[in-house]
């Protein structure tokens, strides 16, 4: 029976644990890139008529058709030939995660602004409100409630889509993971221990936004 030895784990806890703030950053970083153009591209096609629509559902369409990891590849050796500076892995991988999940936040904020009711956007400018301050004192805080079980699932996905940066050499836990695994011969242990640090990142994210949710919910009805 094979012994299970953690000391490859406990000799190298400083590599991993900077492995493991290099997931976080990237994770996060990739998130709130993600919102801000989710935000921004899914409030546009709400209210910015048929050509933006169209506009930018090619953009929408393009990520969701496009793997992440085709994404990242082009970001990081393609596009800066494009621009003619080179990019960092960690910067490369926080734009191609964030454009790739930004087409998926876009679909869930527009859905959420669909599903308020057109007439209180109505009332709002009848008031005298101009449209982005309805959206912003009307409209977008009911909608984000009903948004909140969408985003968990995203900002889940997100957190387990950032072990793909690995093949850009973005030194986050997987990467790292496999450099200590090959350095010891002790994939097993080094393996689940990445398996249960994925774990306890995403299992506190999914029922946090999910008790969120359950908090607010009333809220959000209209």
């Amino acid at each position: 029976m094979m012994d299970f030895d953690i000391s490859p784990i406990t000799n190298s806890w400083q590599f991993l644990a900077r492995a493991l703030g290099v997931t976080i950053l990237l994770s996060v970083s990739s998130i709130l890139l993600g919102l801000v153009i989710g935000l921004a591209v899914g409030a546009a096609r709400t209210y910015g008529g048929r050509v933006v629509d169209s506009a930018l559902g090619l953009y929408v369409d393009s990520m969701r058709a496009i793997p992440v990891l085709a994404v990242l590849v082009w970001v990081y050796f393609a596009f800066p030939l494009l621009i003619g500076h080179s990019l960092n892995a960690l910067l490369a991988g926080i734009l191609g995660l964030g454009l790739h999940l930004g087409a998926y936040v876009s679909e869930v904020i527009r859905a959420g602004l669909g599903s308020v009711r057109p007439g209180q956007m109505r009332a709002a400018l009848a008031l005298g409100m101009s449209p982005w301050q309805a959206i912003r004192e009307i409209i977008l805080p009911q909608a984000v409630i009903r948004m909140l079980p969408a985003f968990g699932s995203l900002f889940v996905i997100a957190i387990k889509d950032s072990a793909i940066a690995s093949v850009i050499a973005v030194p986050e836990l997987l990467r790292q993971s496999q450099i200590v695994a090959g350095q010891t011969f002790r994939p097993i242990e080094i393996y689940t221990a990445a398996m249960l640090v994925y774990f306890l990142l995403c299992y506190p994210v999914a029922r946090g936004v999910d008790a969120i949710y359950r908090r607010l919910a009333p809220l959000g009805a209209s």
